[in-house]
């Protein structure tokens, strides 16, 4: 499994649940107790917490990480494979944005069905789908190659999204299986913000692409590495000169899906 650093998680979940039409599924409103697996710093904790009556817990196997969800939530160290639970502990148990980075998914959702009374639920996006808008015209083309190579060159399923998750739900054999659709925006526009003016000077230096350099390369040619870089790297240029005139605005749009099955 991925590791992730606290930063890029809060980074990366900002904002998501401002709406939480889509979780309506998970009937939050009669739970007793919630497990959220794979909390990381507990962004889905704290929404839980506030949305239901009964005890949330988090599970992560990040002792750094659940050192910031316990202050939403009472924390657990613990592996998605290997729940240190036992059968029926919770009637809620779901994760965000963690099957996507196991090489097993279905053994995880397995082990969220023997802990789970009631409901079990997942909520995955869709990698290969993320769309960029961007007033650097070169930027939305740049993104789609590089996500492309990414989620080519992962060994995880990185675009699992609904479909995946709910073969996976239906082979361990939860019934009722559903998916709803949530959309997770994230926009620069002015003023820019300090985390808006980092990541413009991370794309002028190629940070981000050289960071996930050996499996972008994995389908990519040094040659074609080399190219979108060069490519990646004059794009920052122009966003930070769009900045410094106050006219620089990027939409990014990430498709979640919240699948939920009954045990």
């Amino acid at each position: 499994m991925r590791e992730f650093s606290a930063d890029y998680l809060e980074r990366t979940r900002e904002g998501m649940w401002e709406s939480r039409e889509t979780l309506s599924a998970l009937e939050l409103d009669s739970r007793k107790r919630v497990l959220d697996v794979g909390c990381g710093t507990g962004e889905l904790s704290r929404v839980l917490a506030e949305e239901t009556p009964g005890k949330v817990v988090g599970t992560d196997a990040d002792p750094r990480l659940l050192s910031v969800a316990q202050e939403h939530v009472s924390v657990v160290t613990g592996d998605a494979h290997r729940l240190p639970f036992p059968d029926d502990s919770f009637d809620l148990v779901v994760c965000q944005a963690l099957l996507i980075n196991l090489p097993d998914p279905r053994r995880a959702v397995r082990e969220f069905a023997r802990i789970s009374s009631d409901l079990v639920a997942a909520i995955e996006p869709d990698n290969s789908a993320v769309s960029v808008e961007s007033t650097v015209p070169a930027e939305g083309d740049l993104s789609r190659r590089a996500r492309a190579a990414y989620v080519k060159g992962v060994d995880t399923d990185v675009a699992l999204g609904g479909e995946g998750t709910r073969e996976a739900f239906e082979k361990v054999g939860l019934t009722d299986v559903s998916t709803r659709t949530h959309h997770h925006a994230k926009t620069v526009a002015p003023p820019y913000s300090a985390r808006d003016l980092e990541a413009a000077e991370k794309k002028a230096a190629a940070d981000a692409l050289d960071e996930r350099r050996e499996t972008i390369t994995k389908p990519l040619s040094s040659g074609e590495y080399e190219r979108l870089r060069a490519e990646w790297r004059e794009m920052g240029r122009s966003a930070i000169e769009q900045m410094q005139a106050n006219e620089y605005r990027r939409a990014e749009v990430v498709p979640f899906y919240v699948t939920t099955g009954r045990v």
